[in-house]
């Protein structure tokens, strides 16, 4: 009998977003690196092959103010990861890092520092941004079209692979009298110029153990799927449903090929949330009662407002979904990224919705935004989680809990036992496992610049 698919794990720290109940008295700091220590060692212990930081360059605003979700701030991504890096063993370290507001240099610069730092655990995620709301934080402000936006990512994303790959492998010897010097040659000399970087550099940061960084990437778009394929190792999709999934794995995967890529150089692991009872019954009416903490009445006028781009507070939440028009010419003012005509068809989907099933602006939201991926007891989510991995609909989840830092607690201790019993799951860490080595990636190819010379 052939050894099943084995399932890849990422722990996503729960950030300021419509998923965390962060007013929950069980809930803790976002900010306390107690909460950060907590969350990794869970990941640890449950063999996760890597912890999950998003990140935030501004704070939301909804008609002026502070939205509810942000107050709790926003700390940098790195400086958390290095710190968490220092208490772990094997777990990986991944963090968004924006492309549209970054230099390449200083950023690749910081990532193969922190991979030294890990031992070869370290991940970016790749993230984009295209509106002035967070623009304006930085001497690029205003907007950068779609298009724009993934032309500067791609660049981005090949220069930065160029510059770790500058250094030859096995290139570098300790010597106690003379210190850290080259043993095989020196770092090529990366000269680019582009559209959007002009470069001539010779990177400062020896390759590191897993040759560099892995990166993971979000987007969904026709372009982010293009970068996807072109240059991430590992994709967090939206993409929950079975059939969802397994048809944005196919069709990710399908342009592996046309970059010389096989399909194991590249996984795909969709956010999944869970709720988890003794039986069936008792983990809905669990995932029921976290929902209404979750989207709270003014949290789903909020949600509508952002949508439509209007002053809905005279709306009752629990009546149906308003019957005007959107203004969709408001959108830097709330601070979300463009949507240009999308708008009114995301309208339309909703009142079907609304209407089909006699929903209230709440249940609406709490439909779209508040209904987890996986519900039931733990023997039923195990078999779930393998049917989509068996079955080529993912690699793995990134698994996403509703409290700080105890969230993932559960998961790991009730679920994870189970993928262990069918084969599907490691049940320990290979010592010395780069992050490459634990989600089974191949050795990053050199970059085709280097590669030619």
């Amino acid at each position: 009998m052939s050894r099943p698919r084995q399932i890849h794990l990422a722990a996503h720290f729960p950030g300021v977003n419509s998923t965390t109940v962060w007013t929950d008295p069980a809930a803790g700091s976002q900010i306390d690196f107690s909460s950060f220590e907590h969350f990794a060692a869970t990941a640890e212990r449950g063999l996760f092959d890597y912890v999950f930081l998003a990140e935030g360059l501004r704070l939301r605003e909804h008609k002026g103010r502070i939205h509810e979700l942000d107050v709790l701030g926003r700390p940098n991504t790195l400086s958390i990861l290095a710190a968490v890096a220092a208490i772990t063993e094997h777990v990986g370290v991944v963090g968004t890092l924006n492309t549209t507001f970054n230099e390449p240099y200083e950023l690749a610069r910081e990532l193969a520092t922190l991979d030294h730092l890990s031992g070869g655990r370290a991940g970016w995620n790749a993230v984009t941004s295209s509106d002035a709301f967070h623009g304006a934080n930085f001497r690029r402000g205003g907007y950068l079209d779609h298009a724009d936006r993934y032309e500067r990512a791609r660049e981005f994303a090949a220069l930065a692979k160029e510059l770790w790959d500058s250094w030859p492998e096995g290139d570098v010897r300790a010597d106690a009298a003379a210190g850290v010097f080259l043993d095989d040659g020196v770092p090529a000399r990366v000269r680019h110029t582009g559209p959007q970087f002009d470069v001539d550099a010779l990177f400062d940061v020896p390759r590191s153990p897993q040759g560099r960084p892995v990166i993971v990437q979000a987007g969904d778009s026709a372009d982010g799927r293009t970068f996807g394929a072109e240059h991430a190792e590992v994709i967090f999709s939206l993409h929950t449903g079975f059939d969802d999934a397994r048809s944005f794995y196919d069709d990710v995967k399908g342009r592996l090929a046309g970059y010389g890529r096989e399909e194991d150089s590249l996984k795909i692991l969709p956010a999944a949330t869970f709720s988890i009872g003794d039986t069936d019954a008792d983990a809905h009416e669990r995932a029921r009662e976290v929902a209404l903490q979750q989207v709270r009445p003014e949290v789903a006028l909020t949600y509508v407002e952002q949508v439509w781009g209007r002053d809905l507070s005279g709306y009752d939440p629990d009546g149906p979904l308003p019957d005007v028009d959107p203004d969709t010419g408001n959108e830097t003012a709330r601070g979300w990224a463009n949507r240009h005509a999308a708008v009114r068809a995301r309208i339309a989907k909703l009142r079907e919705l609304s209407e089909t099933e006699g929903l209230s602006i709440r249940e609406t939201v709490i439909r779209l935004t508040a209904t987890p991926t996986f519900v039931g007891t733990p023997e039923r989510i195990a078999a779930e989680i393998d049917r989509y991995v068996q079955e080529r609909a993912t690699d793995g989840f990134t698994v996403v809990g509703h409290l700080t830092p105890h969230g993932l607690d559960e998961f790991a201790e009730r679920v994870v036992p189970l993928l262990q019993e069918r084969g599907s799951y490691r049940r320990s860490y290979e010592e010395g496992a780069t992050l490459r080595d634990l989600l089974g990636l191949p050795a990053p190819r050199l970059a085709p610049a280097l590669a030619a010379r």
